[in-house]
């Protein structure tokens, strides 16, 4: 069970990466700019963000896997019908329904690890299902890349149809059904609650960080494919191998707990940051593609560090409302994940590789500072010194 879920996390979270490799066809294939295209990223992320506020409630009254499979189903629909855009805005729009489709996952399958899992394997379900999530940064990329390398990029989206296929049929089989945890669930009262949540100044911060994570990654990466290219005069087929080592940053992440039980989850919280900060203003200052390679692993490590470390803390800061403090930080994660093309491509305008790279640090070492902010209240500071 736990291997489905990570397959699921990992194949309907690669949904939101497929298109930051396609940004360069897109501009030629509809005759726009890269800005343009940049939106078919943002228009799925902003959505995908969007769609955690209304599915998580949803789920608590219909139950988990109706809604997960609701979701799989519209994507193995929704993907293909992609493939035949014949314009932008059509192709944005349907990104759009896209994220809402995807976005179903996420909040339903944590709450269901709680639910469905015994206490002593609950955190490792955990750990995996967002390793998942992870991950899928990398292989949506590489799985677009290669795809439209070999084919066209509208096989991308045939070709992710038939993978949601797939994957509806193995939630059918393989993952049990929990029970509805209340049918008399009312978003107005949800909404209600997530304004409590957003004043306790711990969770504030926590949330500030949360959206320089993926606003660095997915600007990092919109900028990453230009630049080996146009600097290093690599073919796409390089491109693809150096964008399928950061995979082994991501090796970190199923380990962030045992990091916690051992420093303590605020070290953890800011040695993250502090690793992806490091690799992430590395990136650019060098000649040496063996040293910008290194330093993109080691960004994606402490980004892969820091994800989970902060969703753990999230959760323990939320007290009694920690579901809909987890519902907020997944929206604003995505939310980030939203604004990196918009931050980086208009960077990538008006300057050069080495500022949008460092302005991305900038912003993630917002982050950090505001890490040092967060005070510890006494339960936590006992449970992780």
């Amino acid at each position: 069970m736990t291997a489905i879920l990570f397959w699921c996390g990992l194949v309907v979270v690669s949904s939101l990466y497929i298109t930051i490799p396609l940004v360069s066809i897109f501009t030629e294939t509809f005759e726009v700019v890269a800005a343009q295209a940049a939106w078919t990223s943002s228009a799925f992320s902003f959505f995908y963000a969007l769609g955690f506020l209304v599915f998580g409630p949803l789920s608590d009254r219909y139950g988990r896997k109706q809604i997960i499979l609701f979701g799989l189903i519209t994507l193995t629909i929704v993907s293909p019908i992609l493939g035949f855009s014949n314009s932008l805005p059509a192709l944005i729009m349907l990104r759009g329904l896209q994220g809402i489709a995807a976005a179903t996952f996420a909040p339903s399958a944590l709450s269901y690890v709680v639910e469905m899992f015994p206490v002593e394997n609950r955190v490792r379900a955990i750990a995996f299902v967002s390793t998942g999530f992870l991950m899928a940064g990398i292989v949506g990329q590489v799985f677009s890349s290669l795809i439209s390398e070999i084919v066209d990029w509208n096989s991308v989206f045939y070709y992710l149809g038939a993978v949601y296929f797939i994957t509806t049929i193995l939630v059918v089989l393989f993952i049990p059904k929990g029970d509805i945890q209340n049918k008399n669930c009312s978003l107005l009262v949800t909404f209600k609650q997530m304004g409590a949540v957003l004043t306790k100044k711990s969770l504030l911060f926590c949330y500030i960080i949360t959206v320089t994570l993926l606003l660095s990654f997915v600007g990092m990466y919109t900028t990453f494919g230009n630049y080996l290219s146009l600097e290093f005069h690599l073919s796409n087929q390089q491109i693809l191998y150096i964008r399928s080592v950061g995979i082994i940053g991501m090796l970190l992440s199923p380990f962030a707990g045992r990091f916690v039980d051992k420093f303590g989850i605020y070290n953890v919280l800011r040695g993250g940051l502090t690793l992806a900060v490091l690799g992430l203003a590395s990136l650019g200052i060098s000649s040496s593609l063996s040293f910008l390679i290194i330093m993109s692993v080691i960004f994606v490590a402490g980004i892969s560090i820091t994800v989970p470390t902060l969703i753990s803390l999230v959760g323990q800061l939320g007290g009694e409302a920690r579901g809909i403090a987890v519902t907020l930080y997944t929206f604003i994660l995505f939310i980030g994940a939203t604004l990196g093309p918009l931050v980086a491509v208009p960077l990538l305008k008006r300057g050069s590789y080495f500022m949008t790279f460092e302005i991305l640090a900038m912003l993630l070492s917002i982050g950090l500072v505001v890490s040092f902010a967060i005070r510890p209240e006494k339960n936590l500071e006992q449970e992780n010194t």
